[in-house]
């Protein structure tokens, strides 16, 4: 079993609300998370959970490319509002591929690919997170159940796969930008995210001649 050492812990008052913040290291990937940790978590009733992967574009200055900005707001102010809750910040830019990777990616899909082909173009995974240390940082706060925020079914297993119990998938979605659809179409698509996209909100290409007289999709 993974060795998690805590190794900062103090107050954090936030725009969102009153939380705790610690800062942890697993010894797996020797890599420092922080957990931002509001009211009783380890009680009867399971808390509700937050995996967030750094976003440092989307997180910090707003990039409208995704939605993880908008996603860790809004987890924010639903673990803020419960009776007790935990978002677990996870150092996994891009999915994993670092941000040197992921700017590259951008230029990629500047270009016309998407999220997938792109890390595919430079050689790279998909999706290079784990999440082995998120449990064994649950684990370590004495929560063994969790109502996670979650989109992705992918989460879900990898945490039952390292003994988290998921008694509940709290969708976490966000209202789709002109510049992140595309992001959003290809997670719904081709990452299997769980997203209440419409017909034409997944077909945003233009309409054309198809040959008989009439105008469709392509």
């Amino acid at each position: 079993m993974d060795k998690v050492t805590c190794l900062a812990d103090a107050a954090l008052p936030t725009r969102y609300g009153q939380f705790r913040v610690m800062t942890f290291e697993v010894d797996e990937t020797r890599s420092v998370s922080l957990a931002l940790v509001r009211g009783t978590v380890s009680g009867s009733r399971p808390p509700l959970v937050r995996l967030h992967s750094q976003c440092l574009t989307g997180d910090v200055f707003g990039s409208l490319r995704c939605d993880c900005g908008e996603q860790l707001a809004a987890a924010l102010v639903r673990i803020a509002t419960s009776d007790g809750g935990i978002l677990l910040y996870l150092p996994q830019e891009g999915r994993g591929i670092g941000l040197v990777n992921k700017i590259r990616a951008y230029a990629l899909q500047d270009d016309g690919l998407d999220t997938v082909d792109a890390n595919l173009m430079l050689g790279l995974p998909v999706d290079r997170r784990e999440y082995g240390s998120a449990a064994a940082i649950l684990r370590y706060l004495g929560v063994a159940r969790v109502r996670l925020l979650t989109n992705n079914p992918a989460k879900l297993r990898a945490l039952e796969g390292h003994g988290i119990r998921v008694v509940e998938r709290v969708p976490l979605e966000t209202t789709p930008n002109p510049v992140n659809l595309p992001y959003l179409r290809t997670k719904a698509e081709r990452l299997g995210h769980l997203l209440g996209l419409t017909v034409d909100d997944l077909d945003t290409r233009p309409a054309r001649c198809n040959g008989h007289g009439t105008r469709g999709r392509r």
